[in-house]
């Protein structure tokens, strides 16, 4: 007898349930899922002991006859693809044909459905993945499943299960996901009859994280403005500099309705904040994206929680450029942390000093270093402004803005005027008063930040510095590695390597940037090729070199302790909001912070 048989059915369904059905969370989503396909508007989800005891998903659907109710329960069945066209261009969240089936011969299974526009409907038992009853049924159109005693037939896997808190938090966590993804579905949570949370069907994504998360939270998000980049339509909300988590527990993306984890969608957003959070920060983000289905692969795992991009750099770039133009656009605003600095923060220049100039210690000369930081008078003698920065390099300055942002600038820097300066707190921190409260800035940082841009933008437009080396490296690769910056040396020429192929997976190195490491030359190389990886086409040639140009311009700007007159103050302040990204320094921590007179009231007990 040989050694290979056939698995029975029994045996063959158990196996295809263990891809489909890891916990309570997988069925409840594959149910979800499927109500959401049949075009469902309301969806119920109650559950008994963290799932594992009871799951009953009941949604107002299309439904299905008696044929299409039983053959549901076949495995492969489906109404959703018929051939493999469309299995390339996939259009819905389900369409395999396995979740009911799966679901069914790992626990008590009993369907009910029925047709909108039929007398009837129908009824079927299943137990273990054998067909027990099946009868005519009188509920309301729609769909109801209850899923009783998980894993029942399967001891060894039962034991696997988590606490009841546990596996309710991902039931939750997963009912969350859809929620969000589809607001115009009304979603019920039960546990143990207890109401989890009730979320109305809702006419726009604002609204659903506003019933889902409070008023409060909605205020710390910034809207994307519905655009197509490369056909890739892209909008959601996401979190406005300074609102950050420690994971990326709350970075939801979803690509054609469907919640996906996706490494190309994590650089697009890493890319599009840059320099506005530090490292190991993640920003709350809840973002949909919208691609031809042909482009888009949903057929790779079973979880259908990974997805692959035909074109990956596309999707990220739109990705960053989304972020980016969101980031920029709220810039006039002043935006951080949840406190917001905006034209009704004015107050009127009726309320300014008379004389200014007593509020900060006069100098004769600035107390920064010599010669770093002109006044406004001698800026506006010299028809220019001052040139804040000469002993880092000559051509940079502060005036050196590009040709469309002076009118930009131009009301930026009139609502400076509106702020009535307070002082220097520490010798380190600006006050000023505005009609919501006080607000501070950290000069060092606001320094930095304006000086980070105004050596980037100077690079770009010079180009990047090359080191021609005296004598050339040599660095053998990962084959894979080398085939990578093989394909991609037009743009490493750019970003300043001269490379060329020495040798079997070996390459030569004749230059290198000025501002990169030469230490370890293999080390060097694998890690432009990580770095290269995460950025797009139309990414900065000095992406490369930012975190150099940062530490440079922390050096030479500000300092704690430099006392700084009204003019100086006002002169940062205005090039402050010229910048990119006013609201944090190359590093990612805070330029400026607004503490609220609601705030200050709460902290002196009077609310």
């Amino acid at each position: 007898m040989g050694r290979i048989v056939l698995l029975s059915d029994d045996v063959a369904s158990q196996v295809a349930a263990g891809e489909v059905v890891e916990r309570p969370a997988s069925v409840v989503k594959e149910l979800v899922e499927n109500s959401i396909d049949a075009c469902a508007t309301q969806i119920e989800v109650a559950i008994v002991r963290g799932g594992a005891a009871v799951i009953r998903v009941i949604d107002n659907g299309t439904g299905m006859d008696r044929d299409d109710a039983l053959l549901s329960l076949e495995r492969h069945a489906t109404s959703k693809i018929r051939t493999g066209h469309d299995l390339a261009r996939i259009q819905t969240l389900g369409f395999r044909g396995e979740a009911l089936p799966s679901i069914a011969s790992v626990s008590r299974f009993s369907m009910t459905t029925r047709l909108a526009n039929a007398l009837e409907g129908t009824e079927i038992v299943v137990n273990g993945g054998k067909i027990d009853q099946v009868k005519v049924s009188g509920e309301a159109p729609g769909t109801a499943i209850q899923v009783r005693s998980l894993f029942y037939n399967l001891p060894a896997r039962r034991k696997f299960l988590r606490s009841e808190n546990t596996e309710t938090s991902h039931i939750q966590h997963q009912l969350l996901l859809q929620a969000v993804g589809h607001s115009q579905v009304g979603f019920v949570f039960r546990r143990e009859q207890n109401l989890i949370f009730h979320a109305p069907a809702a006419g726009s994504l604002n609204e659903r994280i506003r019933d889902l998360r409070g008023p409060e939270f909605l205020e710390q998000l910034l809207e994307i403005q519905p655009a197509a980049y490369h056909g890739i339509q892209v909008s959601g909300l996401i979190g406005k500099p300074g609102i950050f988590r420690s994971t990326r527990a709350e970075q939801i993306v979803f690509v054609n309705g469907r919640a996906i984890e996706n490494i190309t969608v994590q650089h697009g957003i890493r890319e599009g904040y840059h320099t506005a959070l530090m490292k190991g920060q993640f920003s709350v983000m809840f973002l949909l994206l919208w691609i031809d289905p042909e482009l888009v692969d949903v057929n790779v795992h079973p979880s259908k929680r990974e997805v692959r991009f035909r074109e990956p750099d596309r999707v990220r770039e739109a990705v960053a450029n989304a972020i980016q133009n969101t980031l920029k656009d709220n810039k006039s605003r002043q935006v951080f942390g949840g406190s917001e600095l905006s034209k009704h923060s004015r107050t009127n220049s009726a309320t300014q000093p008379q004389s200014t100039q007593d509020l900060i210690p006069p100098a004769e000369q600035f107390a920064l270093r010599k010669d770093w930081l002109y006044s406004v008078e001698t800026a506006a003698a010299q028809g220019s402004q001052a040139n804040v920065f000469p002993e880092l390099d000559e051509s940079v300055s502060t005036g050196n803005h590009q040709p469309a942002l002076p009118e930009q600038c131009k009301t930026l820097q009139n609502s400076v005027e509106h702020f009535r300066i307070v002082g220097v707190l520490g010798k380190l921190y600006v006050l000023m008063e505005s009609t919501e409260g006080l607000v501070l800035v950290d000069q060092h940082a606001a320094h930095e930040r304006i000086l980070f841009e105004q050596l980037r933008r100077q690079m770009e437009t010079a180009g990047v510095p090359i080191q021609r080396l005296l004598i050339p490296l040599t660095v053998q690769l990962m084959p894979k590695d080398y085939d990578w910056i093989a394909a991609n040396a037009p743009v490493l020429e750019k970003m300043g390597f001269a490379l060329e192929p020495f040798g079997n997976s070996t390459l030569k190195i004749d230059g290198i940037p000025q501002f990169f490491r030469t230490d370890d030359p293999t080390a060097t190389v694998r890690l432009l090729v990580d770095e290269l990886r995460s950025m797009t086409v139309q990414t900065s040639r000095l992406r490369m070199g930012e975190d150099a140009i940062a530490k440079t311009v922390c050096r030479h700007a500000i300092k704690a302790n430099d006392e700084i007159r009204i003019p100086e103050i006002q002169k940062l302040l205005e090039d402050l909001l010229c910048c990119d990204l006013p609201y944090c320094c190359p590093h990612g921590r805070p330029t400026m912070i607004q503490i609220s007179y609601s705030d200050l009231e709460k902290k002196f007990g009077r609310k």
